[in-house]
């Protein structure tokens, strides 16, 4: 058991003189580090975020009314943002990773922009929506997942023949890149972009995984592949279960990846799938790094820093760093499907990526129920 009264740690009492010492350095903008040594250095991991579940049933009217308040060329985007409670200063789902419900009516078509911050997207429903990104046009289905990496132009659309809305969760590192201050944002000069590259050309050339382009040689840091279809990743997941017991964390869990290298998507965000079998209930374990999750398929709950949250289709809910969690498919007779992007890159390129099993009780938490 860790205690501040052992050697190495700050344990300095307070005195009149060292009140007056404090304030004097205060008065340089200064400070003594024995004051904020044990916050800054804790024993392990504290993150400020808490777990959250966001339901989709209850936020789908709320998003929907936004087509009637706003205006896409008014609003930039018409987003509804998920923040968690202890990181709305940053407005963060989890850690320092950004996430939102976006809509849009059919005919409706967002102007070109970019920025540094990277973006993805995971489409919930609707149909004819596209995104186009450095002048290739993609075409987006429900479970799509499609990324508009930093710097790159991209635009959002949505054909007319439709009839109804389409609606997409967007994840961003937006603060993580404030925080550290190396944010740009830029409108197209004319709004739009040209088509420069054929439909769906990054998909066509580069979806399957077994095979590679030889030419032309790929040097930019994000995936060549900008959309990885539903289909073939479900296809790719049963595939797998047939051949694999899983992880004993994740159940059957594949990551996107840049088929170039085998490395994430994005230098700053990665992306899973993961099916859960029928009954299935993982091990608890707990990892430096955040998470957001996206219930592609199916029901069950997770139990996440010792309190259960009951989820179904289209719900969101997030893990926070070094935070245990585990997850369970109550379907007696179908697989669940968990979507989820996360900060490991970010974590693995600065060497501080760590995981830990839960070993107590067969590696399963006590819980509380969380109240619907």
């Amino acid at each position: 058991m860790h205690s501040d009264d052992v050697a190495g740690r700050a344990r300095v009492v307070d005195t009149p003189e060292l009140a007056a010492y404090y304030a004097a350095l205060a008065r340089h903008e200064a400070g003594a580090l024995w004051t904020v040594a044990n916050d800054i250095e804790p024993w392990e991991p504290t993150p400020h975020a808490v777990p959250m579940l966001w339901r989709y049933e209850a936020l789908r009217p709320m998003v929907l009314q936004s087509l009637e308040l706003v205006r896409p060329e008014d609003a930039g985007r018409r987003v509804v943002m998920l923040v968690n409670p202890k990181r709305r200063d940053v407005s963060a789902a989890v850690g320092w990773l950004y996430t939102g419900l976006q809509v849009m009516k059919p005919g409706e078509a967002a102007s070109a922009h970019r920025h540094m911050a990277s973006a993805l997207r995971f489409i919930i429903e609707g149909s004819g929506a596209y995104t186009i990104v450095d002048g290739e046009r993609l075409t987006l289905s429900a479970n799509d997942f499609v990324i508009t990496p930093n710097g790159t132009w991209h635009e959002h659309g949505i054909d007319g023949g439709g009839t109804s809305p389409c609606i997409w969760q967007d994840g961003l590192d937006i603060p993580l890149i404030n925080a550290l201050e190396a944010n740009f944002y830029e409108v197209h000069p004319n709004l739009h972009q040209d088509i420069a590259r054929p439909l769906n050309a990054s998909h066509l050339a580069y979806a399957n995984a077994a095979l590679k382009p030889l030419e032309p040689d790929w040097r930019k840091p994000y995936s060549p592949l900008l959309k990885y279809s539903w289909d073939s990743t479900y296809e790719a997941l049963r595939r797998y279960a047939s051949a694999t017991d899983g992880s004993p964390y994740d159940g059957v869990v594949m990551e996107y990846v840049n088929p170039v290298t085998g490395g994430a998507v994005m230098p700053t965000m990665g992306a899973q799938m993961q099916m859960l079998r029928a009954g299935e209930h993982t091990r608890a374990h707990r990892h430096t790094g955040n998470v957001v999750y996206h219930v592609a398929k199916g029901s069950g709950y997770s139990v996440i820093a010792g309190q259960r949250f009951d989820w179904k289709e289209h719900d969101i809910f997030c893990v926070p760093s070094w935070s245990w969690h585990e997850h369970v498919n109550t379907a007696p007779n179908d697989d669940a499907c968990l979507f989820s992007f996360n900060d490991f890159p970010v974590m693995k390129s600065l060497a501080i990526y760590h995981e830990q099993a839960y070993l107590p009780n067969d590696g399963h938490q006590a819980y509380q129920a969380t109240p619907r």
